[in-house]
């Protein structure tokens, strides 16, 4: 948990200078891919996702370790091939989970978020899940335990493997020759991005593009079919976080609803996108029929409104980097902010995800921003006046207190005059 965090340390101003990087290109070339809105959503996401892994709140039915404890016929070391190896099998157990959950109701749901952005640029590939708690597919990974892939390898081999996935969402690079073959291309992955019809649920590959090619789910890009980007049950908001849970509420419901109790069952495992009959009829859902006609989701937002969203992302950022940076602190400070048996770094997560919902829902104009906006600062207060602190700043940066605490005030007054 806590290398992982001094990873994204790194990792996060990284992919962030490089979504900026890509907007400026785009724009120099009169070809800008993003909206400003769109573009601080997809970051935030990525944001809370990140906070989400470093938190451990996910786990295993069936552990890696377990495996290789029990299924391991060699003992290999770490090398060269034990990483290519660990590699090759992460990108088969990627091509089936990406695959199913493309294809199954339930699973749906943990990957809604990453296809929900109506545009395909760089900030939409950190658009990542924080509704998955469980990980059902450890099993895909018995061919590493049969080799006896060390553990350790895959923890190493995994970031990698998801880092990996970054730089192909983009509109920016065209074909790319022989390499169309072998690897996950923009060109492959703006395929798998579109509601298009002819390009529906193709294209799974996370590096290697062979796994589609065969097991029959390859489509090339057509030139004469330009993708259009998003789900066919539009998000219709900004908030990340409650794009996370728009499908499983769905289905939620639609069970609730549904008078046949084998589709209050079947309807979790059915094809994404089924709903029993009788509750169709009854509360349809909006659904883009025509992926050339329709109106994407764009509510007003002034100059003022768009500065003061990038704002309350990049503050946010920086609670973010300092959580990341100083895990191992945080948690030691039991007698600050040790609430019942909760952890530190949990309050200080949900303190995070509090921050993204209530910018995000003053992104969507939605009159309650102010107070999900004034509850966040009211807290922030009330720990900085309780114990005169903030998770442990005040020992390195004492005058960082008054900066926070002006944050909260200003960050209140700011979002009651704008909503």
């Amino acid at each position: 948990m806590e290398l992982y965090g001094k990873v994204l340390v790194w990792a996060m101003p990284i992919f962030l200078i490089l979504v900026l990087l890509e907007k400026m290109y785009g724009v120099w070339r009169d070809n800008d891919t993003y909206h400003n809105m769109d573009m601080i959503s997809s970051m935030s996401s990525g944001a809370t996702n990140a906070v989400k892994d470093v938190l451990g709140l996910s786990i295993s039915i069936l552990s890696y370790q377990y495996l290789v404890e029990h299924l391991a016929i060699f003992s290999i070391n770490s090398s060269l091939l034990t990483f290519a190896i660990t590699f090759v099998v992460l990108d088969f157990q990627g091509y089936w989970t990406h695959r199913w959950a493309h294809k199954i109701n339930f699973f749906w749901n943990k990957h809604a978020i990453h296809h929900s952005s109506e545009e395909f640029n760089l900030a939409c590939a950190l658009r990542q899940s924080i509704s998955s708690f469980v990980n059902l597919f450890t099993f895909f990974l018995i061919p590493a335990a049969i080799f006896g892939v060390p553990a350790e390898i895959i923890a190493i081999v995994g970031p990698i493997h998801l880092f990996a996935q970054f730089w192909y969402h983009t509109r920016h690079i065209n074909r790319m020759g022989v390499w169309e073959n072998i690897i996950v291309t923009p060109s492959h992955h703006r395929v798998h991005h579109a509601i298009n019809e002819v390009y529906m649920d193709k294209n799974y590959g996370q590096i290697f593009i062979v796994w589609d090619k065969w097991f029959g789910t390859f489509q090339e890009e057509l030139q004469d079919v330009p993708p259009v980007y998003g789900i066919t049950r539009p998000a219709q908001t900004w908030n990340p976080i409650k794009i996370n849970f728009q499908h499983i509420s769905l289905l939620a419901h639609d069970a609730w609803r549904a008078e046949s109790w084998s589709d209050k069952w079947s309807i979790w495992w059915k094809p994404t996108g089924w709903r029993p009959a009788d509750v169709e009829a009854k509360y349809p859902v909006a659904k883009i029929e025509d992926p050339y006609n329709f109106e994407k989701y764009r509510p007003s937002a002034s100059f003022a409104l768009n500065c003061w969203a990038w704002m309350q992302m990049l503050i946010t950022f920086a609670f973010i980097m300092y959580f990341f940076g100083n895990i191992g602190q945080i948690q030691k400070v039991h007698d600050l902010y040790h609430f019942f048996i909760t952890p530190n770094i949990l309050i200080y997560g949900c303190f995070v995800f509090l921050s993204v919902y209530a910018y995000s829902e003053l992104m969507d104009n939605n009159p309650n921003a102010i107070f999900w906006e004034t509850a966040k600062n009211a807290i922030g207060l009330g720990l900085l006046y309780t114990y005169q602190d903030w998770f442990g700043v005040a020992a390195k940066y004492p005058i960082a207190l008054y900066f926070i605490g002006a944050y909260f005030i200003l960050a209140t007054i700011i979002t009651f005059i704008l909503n």
